[in-house]
């Protein structure tokens, strides 16, 4: 009998669905059959009749749970329907592990196995294709440069008119990682001028590589597995000082530095901010409840300083994306239930590498993110 994955749908705002029309196919070929709940995919552009049409069934909320071997979601579910899951379920998406920990234990006390994304070790080369959180931060680099081009009231690239020559916008991207980088490379093809940042000396030839120059500074972090380590407060106040420095002399600045479940670094002050010119526009890509890369930032809000400064709180950025972010979305998500069918049988195995560091029952499993 084939293992049974239910697709949920999710509560607004989110409009993203954890399993999409095209990966039907490949979950049947690695043994799964495929619920989703009624009408879950409209909001990222999905009706029921793709799922249908792909193979897929559709049922009601009760049923899809009561049916599924694993359940399958973008965000956490409400507590009533985590208290509806049932020993040997699989409960997989980005759970938020940090945020009520104690919720996702009582979970797991009952025999569900809890598999949360923000535990991936993205570390291990086997990982990469089920790696949520890149895939998503991906279009969230994407969209933060439309939405600033969007924002920014003059050109982004240089234009010959009528009128004269507008130059071109000049863009800093705050932090080389995957949102990082493609907020450089997206940035660029707009045709705005493009610098990047990073604590990491080495991420200098992965921007230059895009066409970009590199804004480099005293302050070097390297931490381990190549991912950015915690600044001391004295690095992280030179860090400031020097980053206050430049960007004055930017019409955009997007700041990318995200932390899972911690407290994001402060990169632009308050008095960094206020020395900024009229018009310009920040996106901060790392605004949540708490706390973002960039003062006066609110998740989810656009607010504007009194010197004309606009300072987007861009949240969940990935989500303005739906469609195309649920497909990456639901590719990570079948690449980790391809893993769990071993022999047409479910097996959460706990010494897995990979599959183990997703299992979140327990607070401390905080301590153990990068």
């Amino acid at each position: 009998m084939a293992v049974t994955i239910a697709a949920l749908a999710e509560r607004a705002p989110e409009a993203r669905i954890a399993l999409t029309p095209p990966v039907i196919s490949a979950l049947a070929r690695a043994g799964a059959a495929v619920i989703v709940e009624a009408n879950a995919g409209a909001a990222a552009g999905f009706v029921d009749e793709d799922y249908v049409a792909a193979g897929a069934s559709i049922a009601t909320r009760a049923n899809a749970i009561a049916a599924a071997d694993v359940v399958a979601c973008v965000r956490r579910p409400d507590a009533a329907t985590l208290a509806a899951l049932r020993a040997g379920q699989v409960v997989l998406g980005l759970l938020d592990v940090w945020d009520n920990p104690a919720e996702l234990t009582a979970v797991a006390d009952r025999g569900v196995s809890v598999l949360s994304f923000d535990s991936l070790p993205r570390q291990i080369s086997r990982a990469q294709t089920m790696d949520v959180l890149s895939s998503q931060a991906s279009i969230a680099g994407y969209r933060a440069a439309i939405v600033a081009a969007e924002t920014y009231g003059r050109y982004f690239p240089m234009m010959v008119t009528a009128a004269g020559t507008a130059k071109p916008a000049t863009v800093l991207v705050l932090g080389a990682g995957v949102a990082g980088l493609q907020a450089i490379a997206t940035a660029r093809r707009l045709g705005a001028r493009v610098t990047g940042y990073d604590v990491r000396p080495d991420a200098r030839e992965e921007v230059t590589s895009l066409g970009a120059a590199f804004l480099a500074t005293a302050v070097d972090a390297v931490g381990e597995g190549g991912y950015a380590r915690e600044l001391t407060e004295h690095e992280a106040a030179q860090q400031r000082a020097e980053l206050a420095a430049a960007i004055a002399s930017f019409d955009v600045i997007i700041a990318t530095a995200k932390v899972p479940g911690r407290t994001p670094p402060l990169l632009v002050t308050a008095d960094t901010v206020a020395a900024m010119r009229r018009g310009s526009v920040i996106v901060d890509l790392a605004a949540s409840s708490l706390g973002g890369n960039v003062a006066g930032s609110v998740p989810d809000a656009v607010t504007t300083t009194d010197a004309g400064v606009t300072i987007i709180g861009a949240g969940e950025l990935a989500a303005q994306m739906a469609p195309a972010a649920s497909d990456a979305f639901a590719r990570n998500v079948t690449a980790v239930v391809a893993s769990l069918i071993v022999d047409g049988a479910l097996v959460v195995d706990p010494t897995d590498d990979v599959i183990g560091s997703m299992l979140t029952t327990a607070p401390a499993k905080e301590e153990s993110r990068s």
